[in-house]
């Protein structure tokens, strides 16, 4: 029911909710809808917790008085998430958040125990009747970023700081390295993997091997504000996501890929106190509003700051499609010859691109 929301619409559902949803159709106020909030880390200053904790904030604004949100943080995927979702159903929660990759095993064991209460996983790709999946499309963001780095970069080669080998990590490094080819043929990503999500001293580490090994242009997936404190230590680029990281970098960052959850959450909020909350999967993108590239460094030339935002509005109308045309993998063979890659082939995929240095473990594939 959200899949083709535009971005107008999804921004006006926090200012179109109101408190008057707390009220029956008898005028009489009723019960506020009892939502919580799972986090995998800390709330902190910036981040993947601290966009969903902005989302949060968000749906309280719009509908005021008709929702109370209860917020549990640095909850650590497996049993922790499992026993934590099972409490907060059990104390009457009626709508749970459950925000990272590794919740969803343990949200569908509670889900199946809790009937009456609605789900929402982030990122995952299993349903139940009382639990839904959403998403970003971050590889939008991410073929732009990329295309900016190649644009700057005078190495030609990147630094990507990856956590898990999960298909949307696999897409936001490939459409990475598919934007910065397109600026410069020759460039070159390299990754290296934590096998965590969120570890500043694993992430710092990781950063500063990768300029190390020759990388004038930083990104990451991973939790922290390590890679643009180290960016900015090292003085090299910083390509941001998640969030804005001026304040932790504020002249290595280019640009940040940032999501947007205010929307999205008030919507699935509303729809839940209206009693017409189904399982539908969203993956919502530039277009939705859910994810943009921002923050653009004023110091950068005008005309490649317009050339970006143009192609932003080109991949927003569906004129410009990140996995588009040709494209080769890590082994040379030709994984598409022309058109482009549907959601299915992206939803599931499990290889690099070529001119991507690094590895696979097998479990990914």
């Amino acid at each position: 029911m959200f899949k083709n929301l535009s971005r107008g619409a999804l921004l006006a559902a926090c200012v179109a909710a109101s408190p008057a949803f707390a009220q029956t159709a008898a005028g009489a106020p009723s019960a506020p809808l009892k939502a919580a909030f799972v986090y995998v880390s800390p709330i902190g200053q910036a981040g993947w917790t601290y966009q969903h904790e902005q989302g949060r904030l968000a749906m309280e604004k719009a509908l005021g008085a008709a929702v109370k949100t209860t917020v549990v943080e640095a909850v650590p995927e497996g049993a922790d998430s499992e026993r934590v979702m099972r409490d907060l159903a059990a104390q009457g929660h009626e709508l749970i958040f459950a925000t990272s990759f590794g919740y969803l095993e343990p949200a569908l064991r509670v889900a199946a125990d809790f009937p009456n209460v609605k789900f929402e996983h982030a990122g995952g790709y299993k349903t139940a009747a009382n639990l839904n999946t959403y998403n970003a499309r971050f590889y939008e963001g991410r073929w732009l970023a990329g295309y900016l780095a190649g644009k700057v970069s005078k190495s030609g080669s990147a630094g990507y700081v990856a956590g898990f080998p999960v298909p949307e990590v696999i897409q936001g490094i490939n459409a990475f390295a598919l934007g910065m080819q397109a600026a410069n043929p020759k460039a070159q990503v390299k990754v290296l993997w934590l096998n965590t999500w969120f570890d500043p001293a694993r992430e710092r580490e990781a950063a500063l091997s990768l300029v190390n090994a020759g990388a004038d242009v930083l990104t990451n997936h991973s939790g922290s504000p390590a890679v643009p404190q180290a960016a900015e230590e090292k003085g090299v680029h910083l390509l941001a996501y998640q969030s804005d990281m001026r304040r932790f970098a504020p002249k290595a960052q280019l640009a940040a890929v940032v999501s947007n959850w205010g929307g999205y959450y008030t919507q699935v909020a509303k729809a839940v106190m209206d009693k017409r909350w189904k399982p539908a999967p969203v993956w919502g993108g530039i277009q939705d509003g859910m994810v943009e590239l921002a923050a653009l460094n004023p110091s950068l030339p005008k005309a490649l700051r317009e050339e970006v935002l143009a192609k932003q509005r080109a991949i927003a109308k569906g004129q410009l499609k990140p996995f588009g045309g040709r494209l080769v993998d890590q082994s040379g063979q030709v994984r598409q010859d022309k058109g482009a890659l549907d959601d299915a082939a992206i939803g599931h995929m499990d290889w690099f691109v070529a001119g991507v240095a690094g590895t696979l473990p097998a479990a990914a594939k």
